[in-house]
């Protein structure tokens, strides 16, 4: 009997302040900027990618782009991005 899945979209499940907040702290502290703009791209799809982008600064076009797997945000896209969704950056000592 084969194994059936279903496929997980995290997306579905970012659906308050806190677990994206959560969601994008996982992935800066694993630090891979692959999956720091990934995390990013889920959170955008999870509330509304041409709502983000406006709130950001930045086209649709340009922030799917910037947020694809194959995509290397600019810094003023990033940072446009978090300020867009209310979360501040604090450097830390690791």
């Amino acid at each position: 009997m084969a194994l059936k899945t279903t496929q997980w979209d995290p997306a579905e499940y970012l659906d308050s302040s806190k677990s994206i907040a959560a969601y994008l702290e996982a992935a800066f502290d694993d630090g891979d900027p692959a999956l720091i703009a990934a995390a990013l791209g889920d959170v955008a799809r999870a509330i509304g990618m041409t709502d983000l982008a406006n709130r950001a600064g930045v086209t649709r076009e340009a922030l799917y782009k910037a947020l694809s797997p194959t995509g290397d945000p600019r810094l003023s896209t990033f940072l446009g991005v978090m300020k867009a969704l209310g979360i501040k950056l604090k450097p830390r000592a690791a």
